[in-house]
């Protein structure tokens, strides 16, 4: 059974930081694109950052360029999220996706696996 378990999230005042990880389990996830999503109340649920399974490429929202940086270590099964300079327009629900393809991709119905999410507050 794969599973998908992020960690990391809270409560943290606007400009602050955090980093949430993201670790599977079931299955090695080294030949898959992975990415991070987030939701907030009464909002769809936005793209935010995608990473190849070599690490090599990424992809980033504009919203968060600058800000976050997504990277994965292979021999942990592990993806991460930095967020640095957050605003309270980032509180959210982050949630980590994989998808059976190596590219990126910013269409969530491409990512196959999902994590239950992690909530991030930002206060101002």
């Amino acid at each position: 059974q794969v599973q998908l378990v992020e960690s990391g999230g809270g409560l943290v005042q606007a400009g602050g930081s955090l980093r949430l990880s993201c670790t599977a389990s079931g299955r090695t996830f080294t030949k898959n694109a992975m990415a991070w999503f987030r939701q907030a109340p009464g909002k769809e649920r936005e793209f935010v950052a995608a990473v190849t399974w070599s690490g090599g490429t990424t992809d980033s929202a504009g919203s968060v360029k600058g800000r976050f940086t997504i990277s994965r270590d292979n021999a942990k099964n592990t993806v991460y999220l930095q967020m640095n300079s957050l605003k309270p327009e980032d509180a959210a629900v982050y949630s980590c996706a994989a998808r059976s393809g190596v590219l990126v991709s910013t269409r969530y119905y491409e990512y196959v696996y999902w994590g239950q999410g992690t909530q991030v507050t930002v206060s101002s």
